[in-house]
């Protein structure tokens, strides 16, 4: 995994590795919710078309496996300074709430723009509609980054100085900065 961070750092252009310390933390934020999401959509699919799981319940379930990742992942590389604090509990239950509520969020943009939307155009296009959950997810994904970004930074890492570079030398564990 380190290999990739290092490609991941490399390949920033020079205007995000001189950011402000805030936007290179929701690119990372936003990098670990892209696997979180990958993770997600792996899980939905494996449950709508494998186990034929109904599409909002298998939406719950991997929605709640991409929480249990992006919290690992935002604590290891977003705010490393959490790791040196003993209360990883209780940032993950705030972490978890927050997303629940974007869960929440999630399950309604989810619903309306796969019944809504996406379904009558994949019908009207000639495609299966069935595939219409896809750009229903990212969707809905989309919409709660901001959401979760926005109020896990103000709650559940208010601890952390805004604008303040991460403290975490992350030289012991080969993760790197952004």
């Amino acid at each position: 995994m380190a290999a990739f961070f290092d490609r991941v750092n490399s390949m920033a252009p020079e205007r995000v590795k001189t950011a402000h310390p805030e936007v290179k933390r929701f690119i990372k934020f936003a990098i670990v919710g892209g696997f979180g999401a990958v993770l997600d959509i792996a899980v939905l699919t494996l449950l709508v078309f494998v186990f034929h799981v109904p599409d909002y319940l298998a939406n719950i379930i991997s929605v709640g496996c991409a929480i249990v990742s992006n919290f690992t992942w935002n604590t290891l590389w977003t705010f490393p300074e959490t790791r040196t604090q003993n209360n990883l509990h209780k940032h993950f239950a705030q972490f978890a709430l927050v997303n629940l509520v974007g869960l929440g969020i999630n399950e309604i943009v989810f619903v309306v723009t796969d019944q809504i939307l996406f379904e009558p155009l994949f019908k009207w296009l000639g495609l299966n509609p069935a595939l219409a959950i896809y750009p229903s997810k990212l969707f809905a994904i989309g919409v709660v980054l901001f959401w979760n970004f926005g109020i896990n930074r103000i709650w559940t890492y208010r601890h952390i100085e805004f604008g303040a570079q991460a403290a975490h030398d992350h030289a012991e564990d080969s993760i790197p900065p952004l």
